[in-house]
């Protein structure tokens, strides 16, 4: 058990690492990846990445309410990611900026984001869904352990990975059987140990933890799995809302759903919600979910 927190703690420490960008000259910071196994650099990553390097350019205290994003070409792991912010307003109350992430001469990422100052005013929310608590559900290891027969093998890699975020997925019964059901599913999600105070690691944080499953949504009705060697699956553009403060080393109910399907494409939403059913943030992501005539070799 101590050798499996040691491990999960070194993972972290690896994302905040991630996090901590290279300055190379006035709005122009450089970035590495995470060695994952993978052929292409993990979009939440760039997300996150991309983040830090708006944040490092406003300099008022505010803090990030949105961000907009496409994906234009795939990252390349085994190459640093140069990141470039344009300042494009400070205002009174909001802070605009544009990044646009470079590798090999092109950019593979575009994002806008906009940072608020603090101000109270109206607030409702809507209520958080009931599902069993994190505690109710069983660990990773425990899921891996009862389902290892039916998964496929790069999914067994993957999750035989340590991962700097831990997740228990409520709607389990999807990895045993490929009936389909509701395009819906939710799982809670935290970092595997506690990280700085620092608000703005925290948002950084959840932008990387928010890629990963949400296009996955799109594939429940279709009894299919992201991991899947028939389907070509990838982010097309991402969007975050950052609605109330959070810490992402706390369990955070990630609610979602996929109105639609067509075309190739996939849509998904996505609701964060703390333990004590207040809403914190909220995402939309569409993307490639391409059915193959032959299934591929994963490397």
């Amino acid at each position: 058990m101590a050798a499996a927190k040691n491990k999960a703690s070194k993972a972290l420490g690896a994302l905040l690492s991630l996090l901590d960008l290279e300055q190379l000259e006035v709005n122009l910071f450089r970035g590495h990846s995470l060695p994952t196994g993978f052929t292409r650099v993990y979009g939440g990553q760039v997300l996150a990445q991309s983040v830090v390097a708006a944040q490092r350019t406003v300099e008022e205290p505010r803090s990030m309410h949105s961000m907009h994003a496409y994906f234009l070409l795939a990252g390349d792991p085994g190459a640093p990611i140069v990141y470039e912010v344009e300042r494009v307003r400070d205002g009174a109350s909001f802070t605009t900026r544009r990044v646009k992430a470079v590798q090999h001469g092109q950019a593979i990422f575009v994002m806008s984001a906009s940072f608020h100052k603090e101000e109270v005013s109206f607030d409702h929310q809507v209520a958080m869904p009931i599902v069993p608590g994190p505690d109710e559900l069983p660990t990773e290891e425990e899921l891996r352990a009862a389902l290892l027969d039916k998964m496929p093998e790069n999914l067994k890699s993957y999750l035989t990975r340590e991962r700097p975020v831990e997740m228990r997925v409520v709607e389990i019964d999807r990895y045993r059987s490929r009936g389909g059901g509701e395009p819906a599913q939710h799982v809670w999600v935290r970092t595997t140990g506690k990280l700085p105070d620092d608000p703005q690691i925290h948002q950084c944080v959840l932008a990387f933890a928010s890629d990963f499953t949400l296009l996955d949504t799109a594939l429940v009705p279709h009894g299919k799995l992201m991991f899947d060697t028939d389907i070509q699956l990838a982010s097309l553009d991402h969007a975050m809302w950052i609605h109330r403060s959070f810490r992402a080393d706390e369990w955070l109910l990630y609610a979602q759903d996929s109105p639609s399907a067509s075309g190739a494409r996939g849509f998904s939403r996505g609701k964060v919600f703390r333990q004590d059913g207040t809403l914190v943030a909220s995402t939309a992501q569409e993307g490639l979910m391409r059915q193959r005539q032959t299934a591929f070799v994963v490397k």
